[in-house]
C-alpha cells in the first residue's frame, strides 16, 4: 500500500507543478465564464436594426404593428417590386398573400437575415394582426375573446407527495447536468490515465518502475493519482468561475443586480442570464423566483450528491482502468484508435439516454441503461434527481457497478502487466485476449 501511495503522491504532484497545469487552472474558468458571459450578452443584442415593411393590399390588418426591440414595422397597401424595395430604406419586406384570413401565409424577403428574436417579433405581431382582423369580421369583441381564450395550466403532482406541485423534467434536466459533468470529467482524465501510460511505456521510464513495484500497483497509483488531479483542478475552476460570472454578470447589468444577493437566492448563471435580459426589454416570459424554489426544495439534495460522489468515482476508475490497458498495450496514440470505440461508445450511449430520461423517465431503455454498469453513472443521476429510481433499483446498481469495476480493473490488470513491457509489435484483440491467461 505504502508503494501505490508512494506513487499516487509522484502523479499528483508532478502534474500540479507542471506549467500546464497552472495555465489551465486559469485558462479553463477565464474561458467557460467568458463563453456564459459572452452568451448573455450577445443574446440582447441584435447586429441590425430592422426596417420591415408589410405589404397589404387587401386591406387585412386594420391597426398599427407594435414595435419590438430592433424591429420598426411600416405598413403598405401597394404592391413593390423587387428593384424598389431593393432601393428602400427597408431591410425587410412581408407580402401577406391573397385570402390570407382563411390561409395565414405570407412571403418574407429580406436584404439582411434577420435574427430568430427578431423573426419571433415579426411573426407574433402579424399573427396578432391576423387574429384581430378575424375577430373584427366575425363580430367578436377581443376582449370578451381574451377572457375565453386561455391556456390551460396543466399542474403535475406526484400521488405520494399531492401537497407540492411537480417539478419532474426541472429535477431531471439537474440531475443531466451532474451526469454531463461525470462525462467529460471520466473522458478528460480517463485519456490523461492513458497518455502518461503511453508516455512512461516510450520513455522505458516503466522498466525501471516496474523493478520496484508490481505492475497492477503502478496501474492503481497512475489512475488514483490523476483523479486527485482531476479533482483539485475542477474544485478550482468551479470556485474561479462562479466568481468571475458573478462579477461579469454585475458589471453587465449595472447596478440593477447586486451579485451577493444572486448567489443566496440560488440562482445559476443561466437564470441570471435571463432574469438581466429580461430587465434589459428583451422579449422573454417573466422570471419565477418561487417556481426554482420550489424545484430545489423537491430534490434530495444529500442523497443527489451521494450519489453523485459514488457514480463519480466508480465511473471514473471503471473507465481509467480500461484506457490504463490500451495505454499498456500501444507504442503511439495512433494505435489506440481501434480499441477506443468499444470502450467510448457506451458512455455516448449514456448521454443520449440521459437525454431522453428526461422526457420520458419510465423508457425501458432509461431503466436498464441505468443498472448497466458502463451506462448507469450518466443515466442513474437524473433518475435519482427525478425521485423516480426506487431504492433497491438505486442499490443494485451500485452493487453492479462495483461488481463491473473490481472485473474491469482484473482484466486491465492483466493486460497492462504484459503490455507495458512489450515493444514494436501491432497489437490485436486477439493477442490481449492471450494476455488474460498468462501465468506469472
Amino acid at each position: 500500500m505504502n508503494k501505490i501511495n508512494l506513487i499516487i503522491w509522484r502523479e499528483f504532484i508532478t502534474r500540479v507543478r507542471k506549467p500546464s497545469f497552472l495555465i489551465m487552472t486559469i485558462l479553463g474558468p477565464l474561458l467557460i465564464a467568458g463563453g456564459i458571459l459572452l452568451t448573455a450578452y450577445i443574446g440582447t443584442q441584435e447586429a441590425t436594426d430592422h426596417r420591415v415593411l408589410v405589404i397589404d393590399t387587401e386591406g387585412v390588418i386594420g391597426t398599427p404593428l407594435k414595435n419590438g426591440g430592433n424591429v420598426t414595422f411600416f405598413l403598405d397597401g401597394h404592391p413593390w417590386s423587387d428593384s424598389a424595395f431593393k432601393a428602400s430604406p427597408y431591410t425587410v419586406r412581408v407580402n401577406l398573400l391573397p385570402n390570407v384570413l382563411v390561409t395565414p401565409q405570407a412571403d418574407l424577403y429580406y436584404k439582411t437575415l434577420p435574427s430568430e428574436f427578431g423573426m419571433s417579433t415579426i411573426r407574433n405581431e402579424l399573427e396578432k394582426a391576423i387574429e384581430l382582423a378575424k375577430l373584427r369580421d366575425a363580430g367578436i369583441d377581443k376582449e370578451a375573446y381574451d377572457r375565453v381564450r386561455k391556456p390551460l395550466d396543466l399542474k403535475k403532482f406526484d400521488i405520494e407527495k399531492v401537497s407540492a406541485q411537480s417539478f419532474a423534467q426541472e429535477r431531471a434536466l439537474i440531475g443531466f447536468f451532474f451526469g454531463y459533468f461525470m462525462f467529460i470529467f471520466i473522458f478528460m482524465y480517463g485519456v490523461q490515465v492513458m497518455r502518461g501510460v503511453m508516455e512512461e511505456k516510450q520513455n522505458r521510464v516503466v522498466e525501471v518502475l516496474i523493478s520496484s513495484v508490481r505492475p497492477f500497483q503502478l496501474m492503481m497509483g497512475k489512475i488514483i493519482g490523476i483523479a486527485l488531479v482531476g479533482f483539485t483542478q475542477f474544485m478550482l475552476w468551479i470556485g474561479i468561475t462562479a466568481t468571475m460570472v458573478l462579477i461579469g454578470l454585475a458589471v453587465l447589468a449595472g447596478d440593477k443586480f447586486d451579485p451577493a444577493q444572486l448567489a443566496e437566492q440560488g440562482m445559476t448563471a443561466e437564470m441570471q442570464a435571463k432574469l438581466i435580459t429580461e430587465q434589459q426589454g428583451a422579449s422573454a416570459e417573466a422570471f419565477d423566483q418561487s417556481a426554482i424554489t420550489d424545484v430545489i426544495t423537491q430534490i434530495n439534495i444529500p442523497l443527489v450528491l451521494a450519489v453523485f460522489l459514488f457514480y463519480f468515482i466508480g465511473g471514473y476508475l471503471l473507465y481509467s482502468s480500461l484506457l490504463a490497458a490500451i495505454g499498456s498495450a500501444v507504442d503511439s496514440e495512433t494505435d489506440t484508435q481501434q480499441f477506443m470505440l468499444p470502450v467510448t461508445l457506451p458512455m455516448v450511449v449514456a448521454i443520449i439516454i440521459a437525454q431522453m430520461a428526461v422526457y420520458n423517465p419510465e423508457s425501458p431503455a432509461v431503466l436498464w441503461c441505468s443498472m448497466i454498469p458502463f451506462t448507469s453513472p450518466i443515466v442513474m443521476m437524473v433518475r435519482v434527481a427525478m425521485g423516480s429510481a426506487p431504492i433497491w433499483q438505486l442499490l443494485l446498481s451500485m452493487v453492479l457497478l462495483i461488481v463491473a469495476f473490481i472485473g474491469t480493473t482484473w482484466i486491465a490488470g492483466r493486460i497492462y502487466r504484459t503490455g507495458i513491457l512489450m515493444y514494436g509489435k501491432k497489437v490485436s484483440w486477439k493477442e490481449m485476449g492471450k494476455w488474460l491467461f498468462y501465468k506469472g
